[in-house]
């Protein structure tokens, strides 16, 4: 296939499950950057909050919503149901794509609130299929990259790769105040991953917590910083990179979104 025709793959800072009811700067966003490239075949969604031990893919032929937080929140979100269809045959794919590591057909996750949260914003009819891959907790940074670069060729089997998590996400000390303005910290974490980034030096992040508190407290929780790096791992050299948005909300939660784009023109 050629560069051209080669399908984005993309980070989403998902931020609170509360997207999903709201209209904002993030959520227009997402609708966006999926209206900005071809419909996908499926989307193979690694979510920061499907955590196992070994790697495990979603294989069922309609995959549940799971309302996987806390009743404190809105009741209408635990009425939201995003009914997309699995797709068996790309989770055989993806365990072909990682073996040989084992990887479980799994009959019983569904999609959680990192995977629904912003699809529902992306594709709303809930019409293009949607396969869940796991984190393997057990691993280290560098593994969870390796597993993004031998996905990579999804990208040219139509398959649009998105990892959905937060760089920054420290809800121990985060402030609801819409106003509030972030902590040098978590402005000053956000800006490293961006210049890694920008500078298409993985291995800067690899070492993320030799940046010492900052990174204690700005990845006060490692499931949200994983799905970054299948992300990174997938990325081709030629991509374009866009961030959008980029910033961080109630202090210390980094709405950074990321596309990496091989296109010549994307709209």
């Amino acid at each position: 296939m050629s560069q051209s025709a080669r399908m984005p793959v993309v980070f989403l800072g998902h931020g609170s499950p509360t997207n999903a009811l709201e209209d904002n700067q993030a959520t227009q966003t997402w609708a966006r950057i999926a209206q900005s490239m071809p419909r996908p075949k499926a989307v193979l969604m690694i979510s920061a909050h499907w955590l196992t031990r070994g790697t495990a893919v979603t294989a069922m032929e309609r995959p549940k919503t799971i309302h996987d937080f806390g009743r404190s929140l809105p009741a209408p979100l635990f009425d939201c149901q995003y009914p997309a269809p699995g797709d068996p045959a790309l989770a055989a794919r993806v365990a072909e794509l990682l073996s040989p590591m084992p990887v479980g057909l799994d009959q019983s996750w569904g999609l959680d609130h990192g995977a629904w949260s912003v699809l529902t914003k992306m594709y709303p009819e809930a019409d293009v299929p949607v396969v869940q891959l796991s984190l393997d907790a057990s691993l280290k940074v560098e593994d969870h990259y390796k597993i993004g670069e031998q996905l990579k060729p999804l990208r040219d089997e139509g398959v649009l790769i998105i990892g959905s998590g937060n760089v920054v996400h420290n809800l121990r000390v985060m402030d609801w105040d819409p106003a509030a303005q972030p902590y040098d910290w978590a402005t000053s974490f956000n800006d490293f991953v961006r210049e890694a980034i920008s500078d298409n030096a993985p291995d800067r992040l690899f070492d993320y917590a030799s940046r010492g508190e900052e990174a204690a407290l700005a990845v006060a929780d490692p499931d949200h910083f994983w799905p970054l790096f299948y992300v990174l791992g997938a990325r081709d050299q030629a991509d374009r990179v866009v961030f959008d948005p980029d910033f961080i909300q109630y202090k210390s939660l980094s709405m950074m979104s990321i596309m990496f784009d091989g296109r010549e023109t994307s709209t």
